[in-house]
């Protein structure tokens, strides 16, 4: 159970109710509840699942990573593609292939439906675009250019894909240290953000999300460590989260999302958990741990050339090498478990809106107003009667 601020009322021993900052209990939780995928290369497998969304029909599409040959060459026909499993988690094809061609993929990375049209983009990673399928999957058209490999970084291009409501699509531009936004068909119209770490500035936009309440900004400020919430204008309002591994820190978070009481999810990348806030950054609840060998060890993730999982696996639910890419939707969160090939969907129970500071106000307003009169008919019977 988490814990948010607000102003609350006191009862003192005069009897007067007055106002005081205290913890109103927030029951939000989450519970795993399956997982979709198992690690491996053959068709319906997964590893390294960067990006996660789930359509209108409840297909989760999943963007599977980029294949390589023993010796770390490029291997096209080893992932590359965004595999879709049916909403009971049963694989029913895919969307794309790898190559450099139209359409094709030299590693996809963060995906997201437009709710105006359907249609599906793509991050695509090394061949520097966001690749547009209609919903049929369907090519479409390929835009954008993004920034290249920044030393320290072990990723690059195009990241977060979210929309506004008249359909322009926000993406990341990790390297960029901005977020840049486009026409439906990839018009490149401004960019937020410039590179640094103050409020406004980034170390690696991963995650972006517009909420559906405000329509205000996520975002997860991967090395810097921290969320950023911006207006609509692109102002920042709020930062909250620091390095660490307590609650409330991060190490590099990746996935960001935001439900309809505009909670926010975050993917805790290396801590391999998610964590829940409220909208004012109130931390409300944690769910996943490392994964652990025979001896209770954590399980490190492959180095570079090595085979992207874990050694051991362990699959365990709730037990992640690294949480990832990010989905939520109708009361369900989909976090991808990085380095051991699944994606294990959460159940969010207890969602409810936070009240306001104002509408405690009023609330305390009032009754301070009873107690008031409370005190003036006690003194009145205590006057009638001496």
């Amino acid at each position: 159970m988490g814990l948010v601020k607000h102003l609350a009322i006191a009862v003192v021993s005069t009897g007067f109710m007055v106002l005081a900052t205290s913890a109103q209990a927030l029951s939000l939780s989450l519970k795993y509840e399956r997982s979709i995928g198992s690690p491996g290369f053959a068709p319906g497998q997964l590893f390294v699942p960067q990006g996660i969304t789930v359509d209108s029909a409840g297909n989760t599409l999943v963007s599977n990573g980029r294949g390589l040959n023993p010796d770390g060459s490029f291997n096209p026909n080893i992932g590359n593609k965004v595999e879709v499993f049916n909403p009971q988690g049963e694989y029913i094809g895919a969307i794309g292939r790898g190559g450099t061609g139209p359409g094709e993929f030299d590693e996809p990375s963060a995906l997201e439906i437009s709710p105006q049209t359907g249609n599906l983009y793509v991050g695509d990673v090394f061949n520097n675009r966001v690749n547009v399928y209609d919903p049929q999957g369907n090519f479409i058209n390929s835009f954008g250019s993004f920034g290249g490999l920044i030393p320290g970084r072990a990723f690059f291009g195009p990241s977060g894909v979210t929309f506004d409501q008249q359909g322009n699509v926000y993406i990341g531009d990790f390297s960029g240290d901005k977020i840049n936004k486009y026409t439906p068909d990839g018009q490149l119209l401004a960019s937020i953000g410039t590179s640094g770490t103050a409020p406004g500035q980034f170390q690696g936009p991963a995650g972006v999300r517009i909420s559906p309440v405000s329509g205000n900004f996520y975002v997860s400020d991967q090395f810097n460590n921290r969320v950023q919430v911006l207006n609509p204008a692109g102002d920042p309002i709020l930062t909250f989260g620091t390095q660490g591994t307590g609650l409330g820190q991060f190490n590099q978070p990746i996935g960001i999302e935001v439900d309809e009481f505009e909670n926010i999810y975050v993917a805790d990348s290396i801590n391999s958990r998610v964590q829940v806030f409220d909208k004012n950054g109130n931390f409300l609840t944690a769910f996943g741990e490392p994964a652990l060998d025979a001896s209770g060890g954590i399980v490190p993730p492959p180095q570079l050339g090595e085979p992207p999982f874990g050694d051991p696996l362990d699959l365990t639910p709730g037990r992640f090498n690294w949480t990832g890419g990010t989905a939520y939707k109708d009361g369900k969160l989909y976090v991808g478990d990085f380095f051991q090939g699944r994606v294990q969907v959460l159940k969010v129970e207890g969602r409810n809106e936070v009240p306001e500071p104002s509408s405690m106000l009023s609330i305390g307003i009032f009754g301070m107003g009873i107690a008031a009169a409370k005190w003036r008919k006690n003194r009145q019977q205590k006057s009638a009667i001496s």
